[in-house]
């Protein structure tokens, strides 16, 4: 759903623009509450593997296509304020890199697929656990929901920024009865990836999930033949009691990071060259009601990386592949930088407030 320079006027764009950076700067803020030096570099693994799963494009009906949207899946796993920036590296890495998403409309999209996605999708999370019997299980099928309903939700604030500020006049209902049907459709992939990535985590490191804390039954590891509880994931005030469950936990955590960098580096530079090459569902809905043609040349079409290929190689699967590694890299380089500067600190003036201080809905 990215959407290009051209189809936003310069107004609504610029306040689109200012919307986002607020929302980013909030952000920044309250990501100090959700991240600690364990769940740091998780989020930026989860940044590397939002844009990964966002070059794997899946046909959701004749001639249309869609990918992860991602803003749930990121507020579920590490909390909803370091989701919108997790949803903002990606955007960025792709409009600079990638030529992928207007740079003009970058807040456009910061706002449609990060915010909304990520404060719509966790909300709704939240709502349903509390219903919901106090199981695993439960946490799956409230991320499943709050991923589908997120996508159309997303669409939907498309489609009223569109109606501010779009450069082609099309009736209001026939663009939201649009985007929302076929982002529905949409909705049910990025559900079910969602689904399958949260429970695959809480199977093994549920401690780990921020929308899971408090829901599950405390993490077992076995230390020389015993089950023992494993230190929490909430960063501590005061110095972490020595115990032989910790380095367990760090290995765990260790192993979590690198078998999902590995998944991230197997989709975007493997798997992303089978992903259909049908429009997705924006560019589908563009070019039926007549305004793609709006659509402007992007300021970065000259970057050597642009349109997930690599200058001068000219074996699609090599440059593509490449170019998919090369995106895994950066972003989940430049996502932990930004996430590990934010943490909290031990025993630092950002470690005012306790763990029952996180807030659970946004």
């Amino acid at each position: 759903m990215h959407v290009p320079d051209g189809f936003i006027n310069a107004p609504v764009s610029a306040v689109a623009g200012v919307v986002a950076a607020g929302a980013v700067a909030v952000s920044l803020r309250g990501a100090r509450r959700e991240l600690d030096e364990r769940t740091a570099p998780l989020a930026g693994l989860v940044a590397a593997f939002i844009f990964a799963v966002q070059m794997l494009n899946f046909p959701v009906a004749a001639g249309t296509s869609g990918h992860l949207l991602g803003g749930a899946l990121a507020a579920i796993l590490v909390g909803p304020y370091t989701g919108v920036l997790c949803v903002s590296v990606v955007l960025l890495m792709q409009g600079i890199l990638f030529a992928d998403g207007g740079l003009t409309a970058l807040g456009v999209n910061i706002t449609i697929m990060g915010v909304v996605t990520s404060v719509v999708g966790y909300a709704l999370f939240r709502a349903l656990v509390r219903i919901l019997p106090r199981k695993r299980r439960s946490i799956t099928v409230s991320a499943f929901v709050a991923a589908l309903v997120s996508v159309p939700a997303s669409a939907a604030a498309f489609t009223l920024v569109f109606a501010i500020g779009g450069t082609t006049d099309v009736p209001f209902g026939s663009v939201l009865t649009a985007m929302v049907g076929v982002h529905t459709l949409i909705g049910i992939g990025e559900a079910a990836i969602t689904a399958a990535t949260v429970g695959a985590v809480v199977a093994v490191r549920p401690d780990l999930v921020h929308g899971a804390r408090g829901l599950t039954a405390p993490l077992k590891l076995r230390v020389n033949g015993e089950l023992v509880d494993a230190p929490a994931a909430e960063p501590a005030t005061a110095p972490a009691p020595a115990s032989a469950a910790a380095p367990v936990a760090a290995r765990s955590t260790r192993k979590l990071i690198l078998a999902g960098l590995g998944t991230s580096l197997l989709l975007a530079g493997v798997v992303s060259f089978y992903a259909s090459a049908s429009p997705d569902g924006l560019e589908k809905i563009a070019a039926d009601k007549g305004f793609d043609a709006k659509a402007e040349d992007h300021a970065a079409a000259d970057s050597p990386l642009a349109d997930y290929g690599v200058e001068g190689l000219t074996d699609a699967r090599l440059a593509g592949g490449l170019a998919g590694v090369i995106g895994v890299g950066v972003t989940v380089v430049a996502g932990t930088g930004i996430f590990w500067a934010v943490r909290k600190r031990r025993g630092g003036e950002d470690e005012t407030a306790s763990p029952a201080s996180v807030p659970e809905n946004v």
